[in-house]
């Protein structure tokens, strides 16, 4: 498969997309799917667009490319999700007419309008801090390996200890500040934006599909801010017409990888528990530490 990729790959001309990075049709068609499989499963998109393309070719695409992309996962979740975002606005909208302020679509608006207040707050703060974060030590593979665990593990004891006495219905404002401070946590790369949030769904007690499909909701938002601040600056690039084709070929297979792994994983969840994501996320963390430890690939 490897082999034939390298094939495909070698055909095709290279289009310059974000930095130093070259990324041509059959690149992006890949780092489209690898996006939307990953994006909405608890199992970190940011760390398999880092590793898959290192794998595969030898150098990572950059934060940018792979943000601008993540705007093909936005749009497949508005479109899943478009009814229960109409409930809400205009349950919300009416409720504060009336000051109803019990009701549940503006409990659940209000808690991801505060659920996406840290994670806002504190990519701007590593955008000031951090200007180079593309080439920063925590994007390095070893990072993204220990993170993948440590994730893994926590995600492991929510599933242990959680009650899952909670479904949508009781979702609250506190839920969504709990799990928007959690999903501000994925801004290390490899901790998973849904990972985290799924995970702290479970520690507050919500039924697995409740937590998966608030988590959802409460990442609009924030992926779709991250994508419109890296398109801005990917479109003041000069990419040439390969580099554009290959932005929307890559944002459209994420987009149709994306729809489907949101599909699959409310169906899964409604009956199946999250062990399959912890050992996945173990063996992928320890999988790469191997890796490092026996020179196969640099911590690059």
């Amino acid at each position: 498969m490897i082999a034939l990729l390298d094939a495909l790959i070698a055909q095709t001309p290279a289009a310059d997309v974000s930095g130093p990075a070259q990324i041509n049709l059959v690149q992006a068609i890949v780092l489209g799917i690898v996006q939307g499989l990953t994006e909405f499963l608890p199992i970190s998109s940011s760390a398999h667009l880092k590793v898959v393309p290192i794998a595969l070719w030898g150098r990572d695409p950059g934060v940018a490319y792979t943000a601008v992309i993540q705007l093909g996962s936005i749009v497949a979740v508005l479109w899943y999700f478009w009814k229960d975002l109409t409930t809400i606005t205009i349950g919300a909208f009416k409720a504060i007419t009336r000051s109803d302020y019990d009701s549940q679509e503006f409990r659940i608006g209000l808690g991801i309008v505060l659920g996406t207040v840290p994670i806002v707050f504190f990519g701007l703060l590593i955008k000031i801090l951090i200007p180079d974060f593309d080439k920063s030590p925590l994007r390095s593979l070893a990072s993204i390996a220990i993170a993948s665990i440590v994730m893994s593990l926590l995600l492991a004891v929510a599933e242990k200890t959680g009650k899952r006495k909670r479904d949508y219905e009781n979702l609250d404002v506190k839920d969504g500040i709990i799990m928007g401070l959690a999903e501000a946590m994925a801004l290390i790369p490899g901790v998973s934006r849904s990972g985290s949030t799924l995970t702290a769904g479970l520690f507050l007690g919500l039924e697995r599909a409740a937590a998966a499909r608030f988590s959802f909701l409460l990442g609009i938002p924030a992926i779709t801010l991250a994508g419109l601040v890296e398109l801005k600056g990917a479109w003041g690039a000069a990419l040439g017409i390969d580099g554009i084709v290959a932005l929307i070929v890559g944002t459209i297979s994420a987009f149709a990888f994306s729809y489907l792994s949101i599909a699959w994983l409310m169906r899964f969840l409604q009956t199946q528990n999250t062990w399959v994501f912890v050992w996945y996320r173990l063996a992928f963390g320890v999988a790469i530490l191997t890796a490092i430890a026996g020179g196969a690939v640099k911590n690059q």
